[in-house]
């Protein structure tokens, strides 16, 4: 269980006399069976969690044995609550001091049992960055946190992908969004919203102005609205089959867009469906060699054939005179 997780359960017992399992999933964005493992953790660690059968049934925890928030400074409950971040996010945050103080008070008013076992963390580490990291961009989570909590405009410069220099923007900010270990700035331009991802703004400076959002409109809700829309207007659907000894590595790069097809698989190999945004972004299935073979739809066999056909001109040995 994360301490994000711990946390909100924590507070979900504490603040209601019963909640059934399903309300406890749906809370905290999991499954049934995550629940009912987060609770049986709980009561091994010692807290009197029940669970009663029933209508008017559900779990509960004894009164007195909750959280004792009381010794949380403002600046640790605030950033406690943030649930959803590995460590690794809450330290770009600058919140990974104050969540790790106030889990440490948390703790400190636990019972104590007799023959306590290490904490886990003394004894397991955890370090997210990747291998060869390169340098942090100046645009970070924490640097934005001042202008977007005091509800300032932004002028932006944005490098996209998709243009060949950078652009100018002036957006009116909701926050930041924090999705599959990337992060991105959710904002308004001109009146429609967009997600910035943070490591492709260059530079940023606040504008003497209030933002000016859209009616009734939230950092989640605008978030969520994106994110559905960027799952809904997927280009193309590659459908292939890849080796058995790449099926890890290709679940590991191309994560929930590569699904599976349970009924057609062998010792050999494993037939799936890629989704990409641009046929352009097939190109990607190019490091798996003859270890992948797409069966359709045409126009992605065809640009792969053309990739491949101009990577190999392009390492063809030299004619010699």
């Amino acid at each position: 269980m994360t301490p994000d997780r711990f946390f909100t359960l924590m507070l979900l017992l504490a603040s209601r006399d019963a909640v059934t399992t399903q309300e406890l999933a749906s809370a905290l964005g999991v499954s049934l069976r995550t629940i009912t493992r987060d609770l049986n953790w709980l009561r091994d660690a010692g807290l009197p969690v029940t669970a009663h059968r029933g209508r008017l049934g559900g779990v509960t925890m004894l009164p007195g044995s909750g959280l004792d928030l009381t010794r949380l400074t403002p600046d640790e409950r605030d950033h406690l609550s943030l649930t959803g971040l590995d460590e690794k996010q809450r330290a770009e945050l600058n919140a990974s001091v104050e969540s790790q103080r106030a889990l440490s008070k948390i703790g400190a008013t636990q019972p104590r049992r007799a023959h306590e076992l290490l904490p886990l963390t003394d004894v397991v580490h955890v370090d997210s960055r990747p291998w060869l990291q390169a340098r942090d961009p100046d645009t970070t989570p924490a640097s934005l946190i001042g202008p977007l909590r005091r509800g300032r405009r932004l002028r932006i410069e944005y490098d996209s992908p998709h243009e060949s220099c950078s652009r100018i923007l002036v957006v009116d900010p909701y926050g930041l969004f924090a999705k599959a270990g990337i992060w991105y700035l959710v904002a308004d331009c001109a009146r429609v919203p967009r997600m910035y991802r943070l490591e492709r703004i260059t530079a940023w400076t606040a504008v003497d102005q209030p933002r000016r959002i859209r009616e009734n409109q939230t950092l989640a809700t605008v978030a969520a609205a994106l994110v559905d829309q960027w799952e809904h207007n997927h280009a193309i659907e590659v459908s292939a089959t890849i080796d058995q000894t790449q099926i890890e590595r290709a679940q590991r790069i191309f994560g929930q867009r590569l699904v599976q097809d349970d009924h057609e698989k062998s010792a050999t190999g494993h037939k799936v469906t890629i989704r990409f945004l641009h046929l352009e972004d097939v190109r990607a299935l190019l490091q798996f060699g003859s270890a992948i073979t797409v069966h359709g739809p045409t126009e992605a066999r065809a640009h792969l054939s053309n990739l491949a056909t101009n990577l190999a001109h392009h390492y063809a040995p030299s004619p010699t005179s």
